[in-house]
């Protein structure tokens, strides 16, 4: 009988190569397949799906052993994706997964994560693709909760798939294991960020910002949405499409005068 071969999975994130939470998600993976991880050398929180154009990147060997390879590079997770897809990986990933992320990405954070957005640049790629987050934005954050249900998203889609065109958006509650629920399939819910910022001045007497601010949810009483999820303790996972079409609005604009001279 012939050797199985394992699954191989590619793994980046949005906090850096040094981070934590990248650290917990190879441990994870690692168990299921062979790992190639390509990091941001720095974090690179909120970049979305940006890229780099200004200046070349640069990739740097960090580990290599038996069954996990890892660079890191001085791009955007989506620039270590397309560079560990194009230049780097010995053939097309079974997965890809990004995280985890210090911090949530649910409701409309998905607009502005670099998490997600790896995800998504694999999804755009036809590969099947995950983004996980726990909520716990300190650096030492405490991952040992998220092992059982990392692990067990994971293996669903390397024995499933996913839809074309869909990745998922996966976040874990700040809890003691024991704690969880559950897993609960969700909808993003439709909250939205009050940006604040903090106005200081320079010794030169010259006026900076820091961006703030808080999440307001429009629908609490919403039982079906990944906020209500995490704040009941259950790890939320939101199919995420990267189709952005309004199909609802294509007829509301179609009744629209747009081929009549004005």
């Amino acid at each position: 009988m012939g050797k199985i071969e394992k699954p191989y999975i590619l793994v980046t994130n949005d906090d850096g190569i040094h981070a934590g939470g990248l650290k917990a998600l190879i441990d994870i993976a690692r168990s299921m397949g062979n790992i190639l991880v390509v990091a941001p050398d720095e974090p690179q929180s909120g970049m979305s799906h940006a890229i780099t154009t200004k200046v070349p990147l640069r990739l740097r060997k960090i580990h290599v052993e038996e069954g996990l390879l890892i660079y890191s590079c001085n791009g955007t997770p989506v620039d270590c994706v397309k560079i560990a897809l194009n230049e780097i990986g010995e053939k097309k990933p079974d997965l890809i997964i990004s995280g985890i992320n210090h911090g949530s990405n649910a409701a409309t954070s998905v607009v502005y994560s670099a998490t997600m957005g790896a995800a998504i640049e694999g999804c755009l790629n036809n590969i099947p693709s995950a983004g996980f987050s726990l909520l716990d934005f300190s650096a030492d954050a405490d991952f040992s909760s998220t092992r059982k249900y990392v692990t067990t998203i994971i293996k669903n889609i390397l024995d499933h798939g996913l839809p074309k065109g869909t990745c998922l958006n996966v976040n874990i509650p700040l809890n003691k294991v024991r704690e969880i629920k559950g897993i609960k399939i969700c909808r993003q819910n439709k909250g939205y960020w009050k940006e604040e910022f903090d106005k200081r001045t320079d010794p030169s007497k010259k006026d900076y910002f820091w961006l703030t601010g808080s999440f307001h949810n429009v629908e609490p009483e919403a039982n079906d949405t990944d906020e209500w999820a995490l704040q009941n303790n259950y790890v939320s996972v939101v199919p995420v499409n990267v189709d952005f079409t309004a199909y609802e609005s294509i007829q509301y604009l179609r009744n629209w005068k747009l081929n009549e001279e004005i």
